[in-house]
C-alpha cells in the first residue's frame, strides 16, 4: 500500500514552488469551489467543534483560508517539502507530515475534514480504507468536504496528472463509497472543468451520523 504513497510524496516534493505559486490565489478564481469551502466552514462552526484537518494540505493555502473562516484548522500532507513550505508560508499554523490512510488524530476528535483534490492519487481499491479513516476522526455530526475530478462514465478513470498518476470518479460511485464509510452525502456540486483535462469538478459534502 505504501508504494504509490512514496511515489506521490516524492513527486510533490519535486514541484513544491511551482505548485505553491499556481494555487496562491486560494480559490479566488474558482467561485464554485470557494463557495463549497465557505459552506463547509459555516457548517463546521455550527457543530461547536472547530478542530478541522486539511488532509493533503499541500502548501497550506486552504488551511490558512479555513482559519480565516473561523475554524481551528491544521494541515497534514505526506510530502515533507510541502509541509516545510506550508510552515514557512504560514508560521502561525500547525502543519504535520502524515499519510491520509493513517491520520495522527484521535477517534471522533474533529468537527471537520477537508480533502481538496487530495484523494485523487489513491488507487480505487485503496480508497474505501482512506475514506473510513477520515470518518473515524470525525465527531458525530462532523463534516467532510471532498473535491475530486468526476467522470460521467460508470468506472473510475486513471489519467496522467501533471504531477503523478491520478483517478477521476463517477460522483455517484464516490458517494456510495462515502456511505460505506458511515458518511451521509447531503450536498453535491458538479460543474464544468477548470482545466483542460475535460473532467467535471465535483464537490461532495457529507456528515458523520
Amino acid at each position: 500500500m505504501t508504494e504509490h504513497q512514496d511515489r506521490t510524496g516524492a513527486a510533490y516534493d519535486g514541484v513544491v514552488e511551482p505548485y505553491a505559486s499556481m494555487f496562491a490565489d486560494r480559490l479566488e478564481t474558482r467561485p464554485f469551489a470557494r463557495a463549497m469551502v465557505a459552506a463547509f466552514a459555516e457548517l463546521v462552526r455550527g457543530t461547536g467543534n472547530l478542530r478541522t484537518a486539511d488532509a493533503g494540505c499541500g502548501p497550506g493555502h486552504l488551511t490558512a483560508m479555513l482559519n480565516e473562516l473561523g475554524l481551528d484548522a491544521f494541515g497534514l500532507d505526506l510530502s515533507p517539502g510541502m509541509i516545510d513550505h506550508a510552515r514557512r508560508a504560514h508560521p502561525g499554523l500547525r502543519f504535520d507530515e502524515a499519510r491520509m490512510e493513517v491520520l495522527p488524530v484521535e477517534d471522533r476528535a474533529l468537527g471537520g475534514v477537508l480533502a481538496h483534490y487530495s484523494t485523487i492519487h489513491t488507487p480505487p481499491g485503496e480508497l474505501p480504507a482512506l475514506l473510513a479513516e477520515q470518518a473515524r476522526v470525525l465527531t458525530r455530526g462532523g463534516l467532510l468536504l471532498v473535491s475530486f475530478f468526476a467522470t460521467e462514465g460508470p468506472e473510475p478513470v486513471r489519467f496522467d496528472h501533471k504531477v503523478t498518476p491520478a483517478y477521476s470518479w463517477p460522483a455517484d460511485r464516490f458517494a456510495t463509497l462515502l456511505a460505506g464509510a458511515g458518511l451521509t452525502v447531503f450536498a453535491r456540486l458538479l460543474h464544468d472543468p477548470a482545466s483542460e483535462r475535460g473532467f467535471l469538478d465535483a464537490h461532495l459534502l457529507a456528515r458523520r451520523e
